[in-house]
């Protein structure tokens, strides 16, 4: 694995810690009242989309053992730009049903 890919998964995986660090012990109420929790986490799945953008560009054969990686790098377009539309319970949803299967496929690939 190139040293440039390794670090962006490594970025995957600290950002995807670090949101289910902000929602530890949170409901989606507290998510949907929390404007700077939402803010956190977005730009957390902003960055852990860049990242496997940047892998699909640099080893993109690697990506095959993240499950959805498409539809994280879509996710993450979407927060970006299309930040007047974001549903917070879809970010939520995400959150609570994706999340630990990607920091899973990451933390496989960097061992």
């Amino acid at each position: 694995m190139k040293d440039e890919v390794r670090a962006h998964l490594h970025d995957v995986l600290l950002a995807g810690r670090a949101v289910k660090q902000f929602v530890s012990g949170r409901a989606f109420a507290d998510y949907d009242s929390d404007e700077q929790l939402r803010s956190a986490v977005e730009r957390k799945f902003e960055i852990m989309g860049e990242a496997l953008n940047r892998v699909k560009r640099d080893q993109p054969e690697l990506l095959q053992s993240i499950r959805d990686h498409r539809d994280i790098i879509s996710f993450r377009n979407i927060l970006v730009h299309g930040y007047d539309t974001i549903d917070d319970r879809i970010v939520w949803g995400v959150v609570e049903e994706d999340l630990d299967n990607l920091i899973a496929d990451v933390e496989r690939l960097l061992r």
